[in-house]
């Protein structure tokens, strides 16, 4: 255990003094495709995701999915440290990407490669090291699904103190038009294309889905961009707003996107509805051995590539969120020590467990 926690931790160093803004991520890639040949993994590469599967992969069992991303935000520009050199003090690893995600994914490896060459598993373990995770792109995680095999469910690392986030929000960007007749404003001609939105800005403030989420509550609208008019004597025919929504697993994008378009007047369009909310259910077998092992559930208001999985996920890691995309961002050692401890006794149990074996 302690070789492959001092590997995982090295591996981070090398990891955040080497820049992987997203869609720049190649030679992070490079890194973690050569760690887990020299632990004599057998690994693949498209684009700059890596994965593997465990040696005895066998078709005929469940499929689990270890993920996490090894590309960062740009470092703001009120960082004190050097963002890009692993600077270790008091107990603390800084650095770009330590915290979100680097700690999650350093931990995730060194569990994998745990476990990569164990028999008579009841699941099969598949690793993803992701790309253009924070800016969900389309060369990230969605481009390898269809290149791994199937999977069954999926632990997505992200910083949560190993608490375990057992639903996340969705994401709709929405823009609105609505339309109006340009007329002389002196005159009171034409119909103001501003009032129609604003009365539809309205009901979205006030607009109340049926249903909530248990962990997630409400799912909530945010008019967050407004623009019209050119002329101070004209009356806009046109009138552009933007609007935010975090969805919940009480609804799909969809079903959210075409209950919004009943109620305004405006045109209604998602620039996509890939970002979907995601929930496990409480009766899952990973689940159950979790509350067991007294992890403690909760809905994650932040965004993942949870959102691009169409598989029952939760999301857990070492690590805070509230550290991540701040400066001189850090993770503890302790932290990650504890995080491949906590990650390999989950996976024990999953993979060992009578429940597991009856779920299968």
């Amino acid at each position: 255990m302690k070789e492959l926690q001092h590997k995982a931790i090295s591996l981070l160093k090398q990891l955040i003094e080497t820049p992987s803004l997203s869609r720049e991520e190649d030679k992070t890639a490079d890194l973690i495709h050569d760690f887990l040949k020299e632990n004599e993994v057998v690994c693949f590469r498209s684009n700059n995701n890596v994965w593997a599967k465990n040696k005895h992969f066998d078709e005929l069992k469940p499929t689990i999915l270890l993920n996490s991303h090894h590309d960062t935000v740009k470092p703001g520009s009120d960082y004190t440290l050097d963002p890009f050199k692993a600077i270790e003090q008091e107990g603390k690893l800084h650095g770009l990407g330590s915290n979100d995600a680097g700690g999650c994914l350093v931990s995730l490896i060194a569990t994998f490669i745990h476990f990569y060459e164990a028999e008579n598993l009841s699941h099969n373990l598949v690793l993803v090291a992701s790309a253009e995770e924070e800016i969900s792109g389309q060369n990230g995680i969605a481009s390898v699904l269809g290149k791994i095999p199937a999977i069954d469910f999926g632990i997505v690392g992200e910083p949560t103190l190993m608490d375990m986030a057992v639903a996340e929000k969705g994401l709709m960007v929405l823009d609105c038009v609505a339309h109006g007749k340009s007329g002389h404003a002196a005159r009171n001609e034409g119909e103001n294309a501003i009032y129609i939105a604003l009365e539809d800005i309205n009901t979205l403030n006030n607009f109340k889905f049926e249903k909530t989420s248990s962990y997630l509550g409400e799912i909530k609208l945010s008019t967050t961009v407004i623009q019209a008019g050119e002329k101070h004597n004209s009356v806009p025919e046109t009138c552009n707003f933007v609007v935010d929504v975090r969805t919940t697993d009480a609804y799909t994008n969809d079903e959210v996107l075409k209950m919004i378009q009943d109620q305004l007047k405006s045109e209604v369009k998602a620039r996509s509805t890939r970002l979907q909310p995601s929930f496990m259910k409480l009766n899952h077998p990973l689940l159950l051995i979790a509350k067991e092992l007294g992890y403690q559930f909760y809905g994650s208001p932040t965004l993942s590539d949870q959102a691009l999985l169409s598989f029952p996920t939760i999301k857990l890691g070492p690590g805070d969120s509230a550290r991540s995309h701040t400066a001189d961002e850090f993770i503890y050692i302790k932290e990650i020590e504890q995080g491949i401890e906590k990650y390999i006794e989950l996976i024990e149990r999953m993979t060992t467990s009578k429940e597991a074996k009856e779920s299968n």
